[in-house]
């Protein structure tokens, strides 16, 4: 049976309550509890006096009652006489103002003080618990790198980005080459003299900017590894070992699949809605997330904090519609969750997330949220296999976090974002109903028929031969603009027409370039195939001259008319695409359908705003249907309420 259960915060109630809560929370169906993430403080309430005994009786509680524990680790919210003892291990922003306690996460990765008080609560905390049979995982920290926790330009951060640089680059020469610090004079003698990137008059060396990327990631992971390593030293045999992904990874400074490679699993912290949203972001964003959390560790994967109530922390986000917060549950399931935990069990009256609305409100009744859990515990609790079972994609989208912060260091279009480039290659896939995985560039690729390669402008011939490769064997590659500009430095290939090392594999020259907007756009019209089609490219715009390579289409200005701007390439036995812009209009739906029918993969039409999604198991089909929408939807006959989910075995 799949783990099923909410966040459950005992120590914010009277303990009178307990019973209650936990009688409250068996009757729903649950059979996991997830605790003491930010209970620090209650374990030390004074340096190095340990007490884990309110946990024990809530452990006993809860093993009482038949539940399963996952207990965090409690290093996100450090207890205030630490911070008294020594404000060093406080983080500071970028004009270098201490972030003050009272908030979380507001510790800095590199603060030698703050890992040995953070390593000594875990291990006497895990040591504690050890041979507890109730807590069956542990949870690391809380949301690594969440509302900005990844920066910080303290003094240890200084000191250690210089340690990194000269550890990497050995001499200064070396460093002042790669970088290019000859320009505006910033070559440095030592590299005590390399700054961090503060704010400054214009702007800092795109080197710079991408290794302090790199050293933030460094610095997150290493914290993230060491108290991964102690928890792993010191559990039980019988307990494993996740961390919890926060949303809007992309922002984020640190490597994802780095941070979980040593995990036994990815827990994700699915928030479709969040405080000051007027609505859900689109369902194939929300998909997307839950494909890349599935291919962190290419598996399947556990959801410890998914949405029922409207959520914010000042600011109140839209409250979700009457089972569309069960049906997002049906959606994550469909992409490969397999155990799943909603936030919170009851919302709390007093702090600051009194506005994180849970399965039971203030009033303390169990309403229509509760019955809506109650239910999908009920009704998903008979489709283990089902869940467990392994998804075996045939298109892939790829991603490489170096990539996504030199896009961040230099935007060139002043509306480009990465998500949303990487969503217009997705999105039209997602409609089509294919699988997809979204993965990081260095994964193998020969399980594939079709590879998404957005917007990637860092690729290294390593890279370059791999998807040549991919082609050569008869696979479809789709790239989006800027493709092959720079080297793994953040330069540009000097004396390589763009797309620099693809170029004979995407069969085009990229002649000169224009940075557009969402408003400033360029229309575009098909040749070949596309005859007659119009479309338009907005955020950029590449001057393609197609060499071997087939126009798919023109642009329409006069003076520009001779360009291509959507090209495909025969490449050994299979196809390239070039997309030189923020492809708009019906164009990329069409192109991504040819694709599929290319390739032979495996997709199902459906209305808009209704998603299907097959599951295979001891050869039976599984087919998730959700309907995204407040209208009454069919598929195949099949009469769909408003936001309702079914699975249909066939």
């Amino acid at each position: 049976m799949p783990y099923l259960g909410v966040d459950y915060y005992p120590e914010h109630w009277p303990k009178e309550m307990m019973t209650e809560d936990i009688q409250g929370i068996k009757e729903m169906g649950a059979n996991i509890v997830r605790i003491g993430e930010f209970a620090w403080h209650l374990m030390e309430r004074k340096d190095g006096e340990f007490n884990f005994s309110y946990f024990d009786t809530v452990i006993d509680s809860l093993k009482d009652n038949g539940l399963n524990v996952m207990f965090g680790t409690p290093t996100a919210t450090f207890p205030a006489w630490l911070v008294n003892k020594d404000p060093s291990i406080l983080s500071e922003d970028e004009y270098g103002h201490k972030r003050m306690f009272g908030g979380r996460r507001q510790y800095c990765f590199n603060s030698d003080l703050y890992r040995e008080y953070s390593a000594r609560i875990t291990k006497e905390l895990v040591k504690h618990y050890q041979n507890e049979q109730a807590i069956i995982v542990w949870q690391i920290d809380n949301e690594f790198g969440h509302e900005g926790s990844d920066q910080c330009y303290c003094n240890q951060c200084h000191e250690k980005f210089q340690d990194f640089l000269a550890e990497k680059y050995y001499n200064i020469e070396h460093l002042n080459e790669r970088w290019g610090t000859i320009f505006w004079g910033q070559t440095y003698n030592q590299f005590s003299e390399i700054p961090v990137p503060k704010p400054t008059i214009t702007t800092h060396n795109p080197g710079l900017k991408l290794d302090w990327a790199r050293f933030r990631s460094a610095s997150l992971n290493s914290f993230a590894h060491e108290m991964t390593k102690i928890v792993k030293q010191y559990k039980g045999t019988h307990q494993q070992v996740t961390t919890n992904v926060a949303g809007g990874f992309f922002n984020k400074w640190f490597d994802h699949e780095e941070n979980l490679l040593p995990m036994d699993f990815v827990s994700y912290d699915n928030y479709p809605v969040w405080g000051g949203l007027e609505e859900p972001i689109p369902p194939a964003e929300i998909a997307m997330t839950l494909d890349f959390n599935r291919g962190l560790l290419d598996q399947n994967f556990w959801i410890v904090e998914e949405l029922m109530g409207a959520q914010g922390h000042d600011v109140i986000g839209y409250l979700p519609r009457p089972n569309q917060a069960k049906m997002w549950s049906y959606q994550a399931f469909a992409h490969g969750c397999n155990h799943m935990l909603y936030f919170r069990w009851r919302g709390m009256t007093r702090g600051a997330e009194q506005f994180c609305y849970g399965v039971i409100d203030h009033d303390s009744q169990y309403g229509r949220k509760y019955r809506e859990v109650q239910s999908l515990f009920h009704d998903i609790s008979s489709y283990e296999d089902v869940l467990e079972s392994p998804i075996k994609s045939e298109v892939a989208v790829l991603y490489d976090y170096d990539n996504i912060w030199s896009w961040r260091a230099q935007t060139q279009s002043k509306d480009f974002d990465f998500k949303e480039e990487l969503m217009r290659l997705y999105r039209p896939f997602y409609s089509l109903n294919t699988q997809i995985d979204v993965i990081p560039s260095d994964r193998d690729l020969s399980t594939y028929k079709v590879v998404l390669v957005p917007v990637m402008q860092i690729i290294d011939q390593r890279l370059a031969d791999q998807l040549a490769a991919f082609a050569e064997e008869g696979g479809t590659v789709v790239f989006s603009f800027r493709a092959g500009l720079k080297n793994k430095d953040n330069n540009i290939y000097f004396k390589e027409p763009l797309p620099g090392p693809i170029r004979s594999l995407t069969g085009i020259r990229v002649e000169e370039v224009e940075s557009l907007t969402k408003e400033r756009t360029a229309p575009i019209e098909g040749k070949g195939d596309y005859n007659g089609e119009t479309s338009y490219v907005a955020i950029w715009r590449d001057l393609i001259v197609a060499e071997t390579a087939e126009v798919l289409f023109r642009y329409q200005d006069a003076l520009y008319g001779q360009y291509a701007a959507v090209t495909r390439n025969s490449y050994g036995k299979g196809n390239v695409y070039y997309i030189g812009g923020g492809l708009g209009g019906n164009a990329i739906d069409r192109m991504a359908l040819e694709i599929v029918g290319a390739n032979g993969l495996s997709f199902v039409e459906s209305d808009e705003d209704v998603e299907v999604y097959r599951r295979h198991t001891d050869g039976e089909t599984f087919t998730f249907i959700m309907n995204h929408s407040d209208q009454m939807k069919t598929f195949k006959e099949i009469s769909l309420q408003p936001f309702e989910s079914r699975i249909i075995e066939q």
